[in-house]
């Protein structure tokens, strides 16, 4: 007889109070989860994020809401890059390279999903699912700095900020590459990854010609917080920092007035070295109080990662442009993460009512900006008119495809956005001598009189018949 085998501790014994394996009930025996409760938070927020943030640009594109010349300009960019050619933008002036503008090369990522998809919505769903990836690393970050529940009211109260919500309301802007690029960057600083923050800061310099700046800043910052672990981590952040003012100034000074056909930067005269500082103070101090109050409850200013703010909001207060100065458009997008992760990381205090303040911090701002989203563009999102194309937008659809493809069109904002993704589209009053086969126009109320006394006006020596007039908007075709 073989010998008596030692039973297990989970073998099956009669009598014995733990179970073996056959006798275990099937619902033990499926796999156990792993990881930290909640892990999923930031990813399943990020898909709801993206959906409204879709919705909403979406809804504006649907409704020939264009706010701006903005998303024609870079639809013209992303195309000539789609088709490998030099990014040639002809709404800022026949010929004109986009390089020679703004200094923002990373557009180029979005060429070969534009190529299969050729339309400026390409644009807007890419930018709503940048926007949304950037909630992920704010989200993680406040979870394992204050706990699941703090950590997701954070994220809502990021994902939902009104920095966000405008830029989204936006069109498109080269900046919601930067967002996602500074809040993994940021999460990295927060979890002591200093490798990680330099090499996810590195790829700002790509985005504007600006952000090298906050490139130094971001490295500066690690500089600081490290300086107690590694003296080499120091050294390479310092040479981040180094590399990042060294990218602006040749971007400056070199790159750009050698795409520009004036062989400068069309922005230094917005720039008037602090002589306008003072000018607007109640725009820029409001400014700040939505930047520091909503979102922060003023703890931001505690934590260092605010230094990383300190480059954008210099460049928009000193500029003599009031629209840099204010809260509308995408100016403060690149903020956001700044200050909500600033308000993450300032949690601890020997006071204790501060530590206290901070406990209750993130439902409060999570509160505030769901309060305030009743009067943010996000708020248009209850309403199911936002999901609907209105008959007057088909009608005024049916006109524009009127115009060939491949025809060079003279057009303001609404139009152009429209025509950009199959004509050579021009801005009105700035054809460079170009003779337009068509001219598209917004004419709202009638405000213009005589459509063919104006297109007289723009090209005297050739002549234009009406192809159509609908709901606001005009059409001519040059006369052969």
């Amino acid at each position: 007889m073989p010998p008596p085998t030692r039973a297990s501790p989970r073998s099956a014994v009669p009598g014995s109070a733990i179970p073996g394996p056959a006798t275990l009930p099937p619902r033990d025996r499926r796999p156990r989860r792993t990881g930290p409760p909640g892990r999923l938070d930031p990813y399943l927020l990020s898909l709801v994020l993206f959906a409204a943030y879709t919705a909403l640009s979406l809804g504006r594109y649907r409704n020939l809401a264009t706010r701006s010349w903005d998303l024609g300009i870079f639809e013209q960019a992303v195309r000539a890059y789609a088709h490998l050619q030099a990014p040639v933008v002809d709404l800022k002036g026949p010929g004109a390279n986009v390089l020679g503008d703004h200094f923002s090369p990373v557009t180029a990522l979005l060429a070969p999903v534009y190529r299969v998809f050729p339309s400026p919505v390409t644009l807007l769903v890419a930018q709503a699912a940048l926007f949304a990836l950037s909630a992920v690393p704010v989200t993680r970050a406040a979870a394992g700095l204050l706990g699941r529940p703090r950590g997701l009211a954070l994220g809502i109260a990021y994902g939902l900020s009104w920095g966000i919500q405008r830029a989204v309301d936006f069109d498109f802007h080269e900046i919601c590459f930067a967002v996602p690029l500074i809040a993994f960057g940021l999460e990295a600083i927060l979890a002591r990854r200093w490798r990680a923050a330099l090499l996810w800061a590195l790829p700002l310099v790509l985005v504007k010609e600006d952000l090298g700046v906050t490139v130094a800043a971001i490295a500066l910052v690690v500089a600081l917080r490290c300086r107690r672990d590694s003296r080499r981590t120091i050294l390479y952040a310092l040479a981040v920092a180094a590399l990042g003012i060294a990218a602006t100034l040749v971007v400056l000074v070199l790159v750009i007035p050698a795409f520009n056909t004036t062989g400068g930067y069309d922005y230094w005269a917005k720039v008037d070295g602090g002589s306008t500082l003072l000018d607007g103070t109640g725009d820029k101090l409001r400014t700040l109080a939505w930047l520091l109050v909503p979102t922060t409850g003023l703890l931001a200013l505690r934590s260092t990662l605010s230094v990383v703010a300190l480059p954008t909001l210099g460049w928009r207060f000193l500029s003599s442009d009031d629209h840099y100065w204010g809260t509308d458009w995408h100016y403060s997008a690149v903020l956001m993460p700044v200050v909500v992760l600033a308000l993450a990381g300032a949690r601890y205090s020997p006071r204790p009512w501060l530590r206290t303040y901070a406990h209750h911090l993130p439902a409060a701002v999570a509160a505030a900006a769901l309060s305030l989203t009743t009067t943010l563009p996000m708020a248009v999102l209850a309403e199911p008119a936002a999901y609907r194309k209105p008959a007057r937008v088909t009608a005024v659809e049916r006109l524009l495809d009127r115009i060939p493809d491949g025809a060079t069109v003279e057009a303001d904002i609404r139009p152009s956005s429209r025509l950009t993704s199959r004509c050579r589209v021009l801005w009105v009053g700035d054809t460079g001598g170009i003779t337009p086969d068509y001219i598209a126009l917004q004419n709202r109320r009638d405000r213009i009189r005589d459509i063919e006394a104006r297109a007289r006006q723009l090209h005297p020596r050739a002549d234009y018949s009406l192809v159509g007039s609908v709901e606001g908007y005009v059409v001519l075709k040059l006369d052969s």
